[in-house]
């Protein structure tokens, strides 16, 4: 395999090669963030592939004493909170 090493910059979310670089469509690419320890990872929220189904993932909190939750339908013992 070969190597061809180019620099860039993210734009609103798109990579832009400097130096007026082109590619052709499809090219499959590495990209290599070299101050990458400086970056703040980001957690996405997960999203429904069908939004239908959100009833299905619904969950009732009922308190059990002061400060200590748990879902609807978990036993004393599984409780979260603790």
């Amino acid at each position: 395999m070969s190597v061809l090493t180019l620099e860039g910059v993210v734009d609103n979310g798109q990579i832009r090669l400097l130096d007026q670089a082109t590619l052709p469509e499809k090219t499959r690419v590495y990209v290599v963030v070299p101050d990458a320890a400086r970056l703040e990872p980001r957690v996405w929220s997960p999203r429904l592939a069908e939004p239908g189904q959100a009833a299905a993932f619904s969950m009732e909190v009922t308190e059990l004493r002061s400060g200590v939750r748990r879902a609807a339908g978990d036993s004393p013992s599984q409780g979260r909170g603790r």
